[in-house]
Formats: structure tokens, C-alpha cells, sequence
């Protein structure tokens, strides 16, 4: 079984959680795995897209094409499996407008296309079914061999608060800086910690502000105490795949989080972290796990159990290879 990926970047995060760290379970199991960018350029797209039909299935990775493209590729390529993990159907929170025709004409063109899709989540499964029924939910699993368990102190004075992700995501964090503002004057050992490549500063709170980089990526999620995801309540962050709560879950690091999309799948309240919706509510529930160094460990050790029953690589590679054998062994109609 040949396989060609088309994927955003070999160093983009979607890339290596959602294609990259499945290659050598693929290669393992006799399929021929060809990763690559996507091209640009006319005249070397007019080269890949010519060439696909050299493999049994082509991978594309979140993208959606033009018409004139997409038919090109939809006549070479045998298989066509369309991946994706965010609400591309949507624009992003920062717009008060969510909708868009253009963004929905692309999608919806792009899964007739393809012979299955594979959704990040249940949300972005809701969207696919109008147009296909052939379309199966895979999360953005983690390699648990990558995370190892965060190991508690008996006593932790200091605590901090953890945060990891892409500048574009960052406005969300930034819009509770009024909550870290709070937190910070109530107890001077509590720090937050960013992980990016762009930060903002707090009154009352130390903020670390870390460069991601793959390598530190595991250490510095480990270095949390808590970890945070907030969210807004629009059709573009229910598109998201929890990848922040999971890192932090699988090295054993309790989360807060607001209950919007995917966030309520992972992390059941009171047990693997909280939900927070309200300045008041995270406030409380960040306090909760501030002053509680045990309970911090029980969620997080509770959280580390249910990655790797339910989102990580072991628990879904099968079912990435499932869909690949049974596209080419039974065929499948759009």
C-alpha cells in the first residue's frame, strides 16, 4: 500500500500530531508512507497532482482547493483521504462573523471530493455529514512514550500556571489577564507561564515567557502545575482538538478549561481538572487546585489514564490503518 501525505509543515503542530508521529506505526504495518509539503507554485502543484495516481491513497492534510485544482487532483488520485482539525468551514474568533460562503463552498467541495474524511472531533464530524457519509472521528492522539509522568513533590509552594500553543491562539489566554491580575495578589508564589513565540505581561504575577521549541516542548509542559485552556463559545473554537489539555493530561498536569467544544469530551469536571465559564468560576476553580497539592495529583495522575485509554497513538493508529486497508480492499462511495 502506497501512500503520499500532503501535509502543512513538517514543523507545524496539526503535521505532527495528526500525520508525522503515525509514520513508523504505518511502515510497520507494510505501507509505503511518502510525506510531503504542499507545493507551491503552479507549475509544482501541476507536478504533484500529475503524479498522484503513482499511490493507492493521497493523504491531504486540512487544505482545501480551488476548483480547478481539486479536479485535477480528483482525477488522478485513486483514494482521496481529506484530514482536518479546526472549524476551516468557519472564521476564527476574532471575527464577529463567523460565516463564511466562500470558506463552506471550499470545504463542502473538498469533502464530495474525497472518498473519506477523517474529523478531529465530534463538532467537526456534524459538519462533514451533510455532505458524506464517510467520515470517521480520529483525535490529535499523543505518543504517551514521549510523556513521561510529571512527578509531584510532597509539598509545592510554588505553583504556576501553564500555558503552550501557536500566537494565533494566544488571544484567548490574554483575555484572562484581569484573572491572573486577581490570583497573583492573593498569593505571591503563583507564576504563569507561557509557552509561545509571542507573550503578554500581568499585574500582581511573575509571567515566564518560554520559546516553544520541540525539544523543551514535554519538559515545559511538566513544568505545570495546572494547565489552562480557555476558550470562547463560537462555532471556530468547538472546532478545536483539545491538544493543549491533552499534552498537559498525558504528563499527568490537571487542567481548567471553559466547557466549550471538545473540552467537555476530555476532561470530565471535578475529575481530570475543572470547567470554568465566569471570572468568578476561575477564579474559584483555579484556587481549588492552588492551595490542593494532592488533588492536583489525583486529577492529573486520573487524566494521564484516560489519554491513554482513549487519545493516544497506541489506542487510534489501529484505527488510521483501518480506514486506509478498507478503502483499498472494499472501495467506498462518496
Amino acid at each position: 500500500m502506497k501512500i503520499l501525505f500532503l501535509v502543512q509543515g513538517l514543523d507545524v503542530a496539526a503535521s505532527r500530531y495528526r500525520v508525522l508521529q503515525y509514520m513508523t506505526y504505518l511502515r510497520d504495518n507494510g505501507v509505503e508512507a511518502t510525506v510531503q509539503r504542499f507545493p507551491k507554485g503552479f507549475f509544482a502543484k501541476l507536478k504533484v497532482f500529475k503524479s498522484v495516481d503513482q499511490y493507492d491513497i493521497l493523504f491531504i492534510q486540512r487544505k482545501r482547493f480551488s476548483v480547478f485544482w481539486l479536479k485535477l487532483i480528483r482525477k488522478n488520485a485513486r483514494k482521496i483521504v481529506y484530514d482536518f482539525d479546526d472549524s476551516v468551514m468557519h472564521r476564527n474568533s476574532k471575527y464577529i462573523n463567523h460565516t463564511s460562503k466562500t470558506r463552506v463552498k471550499m470545504f463542502k467541495n473538498m469533502v464530495n471530493a474525497s472518498d473519506h474524511v477523517i474529523a478531529g472531533n465530534g463538532f467537526l464530524q456534524e459538519n462533514t455529514t451533510s455532505y458524506t457519509r464517510n467520515v470517521t472521528i480520529i483525535p490529535s492522539p499523543i505518543d504517551i512514550s514521549f510523556y513521561p509522568q510529571k512527578r509531584y513533590p510532597e509539598k509545592n509552594d510554588d505553583v504556576t500556571l501553564g500555558w503552550i500553543g501557536a500566537h494565533g491562539s494566544i488571544h484567548y489566554l490574554k483575555k484572562m489577564k484581569p484573572i491572573f491580575g486577581t490570583l497573583g495578589k492573593r498569593n505571591e508564589k503563583l507564576r504563569l507561564k507561557i509557552v509561545c513565540d509571542t507573550f503578554f505581561d500581568c499585574e500582581n504575577i511573575v509571567v515566564e515567557k518560554k520559546q516553544w521549541t520541540e525539544k523543551d516542548e514535554v519538559a515545559d509542559i511538566q513544568s505545570f502545575d495546572i494547565g489552562l485552556m480557555p476558550l470562547m463559545d463560537d462555532p471556530w473554537s468547538h472546532g478545536k482538538c483539545g491538544l493543549k489539555i491533552l499534552q498537559c493530561l498525558a504528563v499527568g498536569v490537571p487542567v481548567v478549561c471553559s466547557p466549550a467544544g471538545i473540552n467537555r469530551e476530555i476532561v470530565e469536571d471535578g475529575v481530570h481538572g475543572f470547567w470554568a465559564n465566569t471570572k468568578d468560576e476561575w477564579i474559584e476553580k483555579l484556587e481549588i487546585l492552588i492551595n490542593d497539592n494532592e488533588l492536583r495529583e489525583k486529577m492529573g495522575m486520573a487524566g494521564r489514564e484516560r489519554v491513554i485509554e482513549h487519545y493516544s497513538l497506541k489506542a487510534n493508529a489501529p484505527r488510521m490503518l483501518k480506514i486506509f486497508q478498507e478503502l483499498i480492499q472494499n472501495g467506498t462511495d462518496n
